[in-house]
């Protein structure tokens, strides 16, 4: 596939418009929100939820040239993550 970089930007002015609301959406309206346990935790929890070993590890590897990029695993969780995106889009 080639790419054509004969493509111009649009240079039309962006301007925003002043959004209109019925006096139904102007009050307020009380919400709630919850959140799971885990939320709740991942929140509390005062390291980060990282391996540093696993970083170490692939730090070392790369700067020693054993760092192998398997381009069909990046590939397949790019599909995976679209197909997801693209599901809870559908159920919303």
């Amino acid at each position: 596939m080639k790419i054509d970089s004969t493509y111009k930007l649009g240079t039309a002015p962006v301007t925003q418009r002043p959004v209109s609301r019925s006096p139904q959406e102007t009050a307020t309206t009380a919400e709630s929100v919850s959140l799971s346990q885990l939320a709740g935790t991942l929140q509390s929890s005062e390291k980060p939820p990282v391996n540093a070993a696993r970083i170490q590890e692939i730090k070392e590897a790369i700067s020693q040239g054993r760092f192998k990029v398997n381009p069909e695993a990046i590939a397949e969780g790019l599909i995976q993550s679209a197909r997801d995106l693209l599901d809870s889009q559908r159920k919303a």
